[in-house]
């Protein structure tokens, strides 16, 4: 639960946070963290906050407010090659001693392969084929 303060008291307030997320139709990263350092910095909320708090989740809710995500686009090189790495280490770990460490290995590999970008489910599977296509040419 959020711990409580005066709204005077910061330089930015749950209030503001909120009103701009309902004017923008969504509530990015920054202002979500925003929100959770006032809460975390302070000891008492006042009942305007919480009412904007509440008034954000019901915007949350119908979807007049949409959270954007932390990260809106994907390397789907990384994920096909830390895949790959995990099932070749674990092959090599199963018949010798020697431990692997795969960030090492995906960091050599995702350097010497061209990223392939996706902001979509579709997309990512585009550039899933068309990795798959070019590894077997």
């Amino acid at each position: 639960m959020c711990a409580i303060a005066h709204s005077t008291q910061r330089d930015m307030n749950i209030k503001d946070i909120v009103e701009q997320a309902l004017a923008n139709g969504y509530l990015t990263p920054a202002m979500e963290a925003e929100v959770g350092l006032i809460c975390d910095r302070f000891s008492e909320l006042s009942a305007e906050d919480y009412l904007a708090l509440d008034h954000l989740n019901n915007a949350l809710l119908a979807g007049q407010v949409v959270a954007k995500p932390y990260k809106q686009f994907i390397n789907v090189m990384e994920e096909l090659v830390i895949s790959e790495a995990l099932r070749r280490v674990a092959e090599i770990e199963a018949t010798c001693d020697r431990r692997l460490d795969i960030g090492d290995i995906a960091a050599y590999a995702l350097n010497r392969l061209p990223p392939l970008y996706a902001t979509t489910e579709e997309g990512a599977n585009y550039q899933r084929q068309r990795a798959r296509a070019t590894c077997r040419s």
